[in-house]
């Protein structure tokens, strides 16, 4: 999403039902994500897990990953991805049923439809949750074959590690990605 001649990446690593995600995009650093996008500073890349749903139990997470696929057909998927966020049901519970999807897309304005109505109820792309969650586990390297934990960011290819993704708040994630721009060359040198 956003300006893809951006000089600044950010690949996000979400499962719809995560708790941590959800506070990431309601009150953490996708809204200064969101402000760079906008400005062509930035464009993000989503690998929306589904591994909650074996975890906790039900499929909530793969309808919501279909239906945000149906979105991105729609053009609207960070219209919805920000509405699923905003009334995320609490992750014990199997929230995500194609009738609460429904309902979450009549508030995005021209999102709902025939078609869009179709593929959430038919789960019209099983196969792209199914590589969603393959490209999620295989991101997680031999260190952590089950994926990398979510949410986890990495911005032009470098992970920022787990300990530091509670600073992607409070002005820190805008600051990160400003000086990704003006410097990327020094973003290539940083370790953790």
């Amino acid at each position: 999403m956003g300006d893809p001649d951006a000089k600044v990446t950010v690949r996000l690593y979400e499962d719809p039902r995560c708790p941590f995600c959800e506070e990431f995009e309601t009150t953490g650093g996708s809204s200064e994500l969101r402000e760079a996008m906008l400005v062509h500073r930035a464009r993000a890349e989503y690998t929306l897990a589904s591994f909650l749903d074996d975890r906790v139990g039900g499929g909530g997470s793969k309808r919501a990953v279909n239906a945000l696929r149906a979105a991105m057909e729609k053009g609207k998927f960070v219209e919805y991805h920000e509405v699923l966020y905003a009334h995320q049901p609490e992750e014990s519970v199997d929230g995500y049923t194609d009738a609460y999807l429904l309902e979450l897309a009549g508030e995005v304005d021209g999102l709902r439809g025939p078609e869009f109505d179709a593929a959430v109820k038919s789960m019209k792309y099983r196969s792209f949750v199914t590589a969603s969650e393959r490209a999620y586990e295989r991101a997680g390297g031999a260190e952590e074959p089950e994926g990398p934990g979510t949410p986890t960011a990495e911005i032009n290819g470098k992970r920022i590690p787990l300990e530091y993704n509670g600073l992607l708040g409070s002005g820190v994630f805008a600051r990160l990605l400003q000086q990704i721009h003006d410097d990327p060359a020094e973003w290539e040198q940083t370790t953790f």
